[in-house]
């Protein structure tokens, strides 16, 4: 399946030139602003409020946006996580990404984006991954960020519910120059 939509936020503590490199195992099919093949990534002018200016034209934008298809699909843990209703998908996700350190804005622009196409599935089965999808997916940002939380939704229909073991977060503690990133991917 297509890794979608990875949007990924900066917030450090003062402007700040940022080098950006994203090393994907698989091919990158929609990014914007564009992906610079020389770079691997993206230069960019951060600022403490959320902008970015892509500095190869210029533009602002809010966060860096990607999408992929990997070399090789990517085998989440689909024993672990949550089985949620259709219905109840976007108080869920609001509640859990909370948990996981998303604040609103982060939050609001993930469920608008996912809760559409989960919400009239009997059961959406979660999962949040782990190493399955930062092994594929590095990040590499000069300046080293302080903080980076990366949150990768894998989520399957399903018609009845099965059981799973609960995930658990540690608490993300925004300190410093922050990076944030969100993503996910339908498992079919």
């Amino acid at each position: 399946p297509c890794h979608e939509k990875p949007v990924i936020y900066f917030y450090p503590e003062k402007k700040q030139d940022v080098q950006v490199r994203l090393d994907y195992k698989g091919k990158i099919v929609a990014d914007y602003p564009k992906y610079s093949d020389l770079l691997k990534g993206w230069n960019i002018t951060a600022y403490p409020d959320g902008r970015i200016i892509n500095k190869e034209d210029g533009e602002e934008h809010s966060y860096i946006f990607w999408e992929g298809v990997p070399d090789k699909k990517m085998e989440p843990d689909m024993t672990k996580g949550f089985v949620v209703k259709g219905v109840d998908t976007r108080e869920f996700l609001q509640n859990k990404l909370e948990e996981i350190g998303l604040i609103p804005k982060e939050y609001n622009e993930f469920i608008a984006y996912w809760y559409p196409r989960m919400k009239d599935n009997e059961y959406n089965l979660i999962h949040f991954a782990g190493e399955e999808y930062t092994n594929i997916s590095t990040l590499n940002i000069s300046p080293t960020p302080d903080s980076v939380l990366r949150v990768f939704m894998v989520y399957k229909a399903l018609e009845t519910p099965v059981p799973v073991e609960p995930q658990r977060f540690d608490k993300f503690e925004r300190k410093g120059f922050t990076v944030v990133e969100w993503g996910g991917a339908e498992d079919k």
